[in-house]
């Protein structure tokens, strides 16, 4: 039986597609795609805190990565992001050459969508954070080049060591000598592998020779490509912002709540499904769900990220509540998570209002216990 790979490749393709009018909420319509194993988590009745946990880590890596606010200047090893055609899309820089119209940076792709990847797309991990996670695997099979310009409206949003640099040019060295890495294919899985006796990396298999569902994947990368290249050789040298873009918040981040999942990569052994990684693509195919409608992007020039906000009190709840309950109850004193739940189940919360949002939490029966923060 086929190995379903997830999100399906409508889905990617679709946001390739210029942004069509926007859905009536709560009108009829497509359903949101969940990914398999969530929908299995909730068939087997595991607490909705479970199945939130993507959520909550792309909101903590997403913090990390704007506390660690990263220069704006380019170099070698830096990842940005590029608004072109009304999609973000992400550029991994590899090095920099001067030519008649200044400087040109050479980099490849990097996507989100881990279950496609194949023999030459390698997977960024823990030691590489902060990054953004709708770019955390590189794709160095499909090289881009850019010329920087104010119209760019370029981020930085992680950067690569010196030594994970070196692995990734590596692999690409690889990946343009077809180099044959001994691996079976086999769609949706990661392999840990060593590249020229030297790096260990978190990859795919090689695709097929015939009826590998990759091969589609990577030809609308290599398209997307193709146009960025193609902006590069213009006259001009810039690249446009399109209509049609994507809504976030001012910061450019979901709300300021998370804790780390345990492992970023599940499994024992070389071979490690793709989870969780994928768990954050499911949060990023439908991130227009999620984030508020109400400002556009903001790039180069945004105000810097407010500061977290304070830790007022620590909650606990009784076992069994109901989290739509809970939420309820959050809202009617006036308290956000700031983070938790630890590994006593502590969550940290802010307060609009500290004296009356406390007694008002105390009071519930919902909760076991309110401490200092």
């Amino acid at each position: 039986m086929p190995t379903e790979l997830w999100p399906p490749l409508n889905v990617i393709r679709s946001a390739f597609e210029p942004p069509g009018p926007p859905a009536a909420v709560g009108g009829a319509g497509a359903p949101v795609a969940m990914h398999p194993r969530a929908e299995a988590a909730a068939a087997a009745g595991h607490p909705l805190e479970d199945l939130l946990l993507p959520l909550t880590e792309l909101a903590r890596r997403r913090e990390a990565v704007a506390a660690r606010a990263f220069p704006a200047r380019w170099a070698p090893g830096r990842l940005v992001s590029v608004l072109h055609e009304g999609r973000l899309l992400g550029v991994l820089l590899d090095r920099c050459t001067q030519g008649a119209q200044g400087e040109r940076w050479h980099g490849w792709m990097a996507a989100s969508e881990a279950d496609w990847a194949g023999a030459c797309d390698v997977l960024l991990e823990p030691a590489d954070e902060p990054f953004e996670p709708l770019f955390g695997m590189v794709q160095t099979w499909n090289p881009v080049t850019l010329v920087p310009a104010p119209q760019l409206c370029a981020r930085v949003l992680g950067e690569v060591s010196a030594t994970r640099l070196a692995a990734l040019r590596a692999v690409a060295d690889e990946c343009a000598s077809k180099a044959v890495t001994g691996i079976a294919p086999a769609p949706g899985r990661i392999a840990l592998r060593t590249v020229a006796d030297t790096f260990t990396v978190l990859s795919g298999t090689p695709l097929a020779p015939e009826g590998d569902p990759r091969t589609d994947y990577q030809a609308l990368y290599a398209e997307a490509a193709a146009r960025l290249n193609a902006l590069s050789n213009a006259s001009s040298g810039a690249l446009r912002p399109a209509a049609g873009m994507p809504r976030v918040d001012a910061a450019g981040r979901p709300a300021d709540w998370g804790t780390r999942l345990r492992g970023w990569l599940l499994g024992d052994g070389v071979w490690r499904p793709a989870l969780a990684v994928l768990a954050l693509v499911v949060v990023v195919q439908n991130a227009g769900l999620l984030l508020p409608q109400a400002e556009d992007v903001r790039f180069r020039g945004a105000p810097p990220a407010a500061a977290a906000p304070q830790v007022d009190l620590t909650l606990r709840w009784k076992a069994g509540t109901d989290m739509a309950a809970a939420a309820q109850l959050l809202r009617s004193a006036g308290a956000s998570v700031v983070g938790g739940p630890d590994a006593a189940g502590t969550w940290s919360l802010h307060l609009l209002q500290p004296a009356e949002g406390r007694r008002v939490l105390e009071s519930s029966p919902l909760v076991e216990a309110v401490g200092p923060p």
